[in-house]
């Protein structure tokens, strides 16, 4: 069987720390699939609230995910610390690819690898609209490894 592969993050644009909590464990005990993708949308949101943004308004347009792709690397439990970094790939017109890594604090086993497709949309036209030129020149820069 085919398995799944996506890329490393060579330059994270964010970093946090989550609690794993109980209601995201399932009943092998362990974290539950469902649990990745609230992980990716809580670092996203706070991505976004570092750049005073949010998901309806990065510097003029919305974003919406178009697909996501979840990579479970080892079994993560209650009570434990996720530390997440955020890279962003694969620029295009209308979106990019934000790309999602999760390391177990405590002995700094790799959990997650997230990626999640966003395209920016005009939600009053209810439509893809171009990346923000403020957005598009802070991150590029950042994906090809010039710090701004």
């Amino acid at each position: 069987m085919a398995r799944l592969t996506l890329p490393e993050i060579d330059n994270p644009v964010f970093d946090c720390r989550l609690d794993i909590r109980i209601s995201d464990i399932n009943y092998g005990g362990h974290l539950g699939n469902d649990a990745a993708l609230r992980f990716a949308h809580e670092v996203r949101l706070r991505f976004l609230q570092s750049l005073d943004c949010t998901e309806m308004d990065v510097y003029g347009a919305g974003i919406i995910m178009s697909d996501a792709a979840v990579i479970y690397r080892n079994e993560a439990f209650h009570g434990d610390t996720l530390a997440f970094s955020l890279g962003i790939t694969d620029f295009s017109r209308c979106g990019c690819d934000f790309i999602y890594q999760a390391r177990r604090l405590s002995d700094n086993a790799a959990i997650l690898h997230i990626k999640t497709g966003i395209v920016f949309f005009d939600y009053q036209q209810r439509k893809a609209t171009a990346v923000p030129a403020t957005f598009a020149a802070q991150f590029r820069l950042k994906q090809e490894g010039v710090a701004t």
